[in-house]
């Protein structure tokens, strides 16, 4: 475009200019909010923000790290990385040959192509990690005595399935966890990635029961149970948390109190869609079994006697039954990590 050209444009917008003052100042205000508004974007997109959504709220980047929780949430559990150590390689006995649990201690129970394992309680809480393996698929058993959350994962990372190990790290006074692929940080109560490259990644839940060993070996004769001979000298039986489950409060701080129950209420968290809601275990053992509606989906939770334990299902149109693999754990870790979580209590 030639000089002489440009020159005449610019006489003709100050003419405009001069005939339309409001106009024009409105204009000048709307191209000032949009050099704003870029200027801000810009920033953004510098400092990582906005770049996607995992269950916790936006993810991004913080002086070069990934994550979706607040880095200053994350506290010191104690224990170095590794210092509270996974059982790598754990050893079974058969049921009918333990004789170092009574009936009444729990553990948490799978059940995977036909094998049967019981994980107690009073060996989970020295090590909260066992990377265990059935019929050559890796499974990844986790347990925090803080929240007493006993839950089972498919480890999968990266379309590979991986070792983790206790990072002695907490979030909202629960577990992280970290994997031995990328070193990302996982909460064991959200089953995700909160920091590091796989933040926003999920570990598929897999189905288990948290359960009395009595009425588990009643009905798993057959059955393995994990073994004291973990490589490991602990005192297997003596639990260094005492009369913690039973007694008010936390031993670390917990964002987001609720008080619709109390914090050591005992419940099983449903994820669907993205939508929260937690059952109130004695409420469903004192009925027996309730009908639900919840994200769209119909819920039944029913009480089995014969393993004292609670269950969700999804009722089909059909009116079958599928079963749901929950979130077990005290009502405040469920709360803190969902605060917008509903309740059937």
């Amino acid at each position: 475009m030639a000089i002489n050209e440009i020159r005449a444009r610019i006489q003709q917008a100050l003419v405009w200019f001069r005939k339309w003052p409001k106009l024009a100042a409105l204009l000048g205000l709307i191209t000032a909010a949009i050099i704003l508004l870029a200027f801000s974007f810009l920033a953004k997109q510098e400092n990582g923000e906005n770049l996607a959504q995992g269950i916790t709220g936006e993810i991004e980047i913080s002086e070069g790290t990934k994550h979706s929780i607040p880095l200053d949430e994350i506290v010191e559990g104690g224990p170095s990385k590794d210092g509270i150590p996974s059982i790598d390689n754990p050893k079974f006995i058969k049921a009918g040959s333990v004789d170092f649990i009574t009936d009444d201690e729990p553990g948490i129970a799978v059940s995977i192509d036909g094998v049967g394992r019981f994980y107690p309680y009073q060996i989970l809480v020295w090590h909260e990690i066992v990377n265990d393996k059935i019929n050559g698929k890796r499974v990844l058993v986790t347990y925090c005595p803080l929240c007493l959350s006993g839950i089972v994962f498919d480890p999968v990372v990266d379309n590979e399935q991986v070792e983790f190990g206790t990072s002695g790290k907490l979030w909202q006074s629960n577990l992280l966890m970290y994997d031995r692929k990328t070193e990302s940080l996982w909460s064991q109560i959200l089953g995700e990635a909160v920091v590091g490259a796989r933040t926003g990644d999920k570990l598929p839940v897999l189905t288990s029961d948290i359960t009395k060993f009595g009425k588990w070996r009643q009905l798993n004769p057959n059955g393995e149970v994990l073994s004291r001979d973990t490589g490991f000298s602990r005192t297997y039986g003596a639990d260094p948390y005492g009369d913690y489950y039973t007694t008010p409060g936390t031993l670390f701080d917990v964002k987001n109190k609720d008080s619709r129950l109390g914090d050591k209420e005992f419940v099983l968290g449903l994820l669907i869609d993205g939508n929260a809601k937690a059952y109130r275990v004695d409420s469903i053992k004192q009925v027996g079994k309730i009908d639900d509606n919840f994200a769209g989906k119909q819920i039944v939770a029913e009480y089995k006697p014969d393993t004292d334990t609670v269950r969700l299902f999804e009722k089909t149109s059909g009116g079958s039954l599928t079963r749901l693999n929950p979130f077990p754990a005290f009502w405040f870790s469920w709360a803190a990590a969902h605060p917008e979580t509903e309740l059937y209590k």
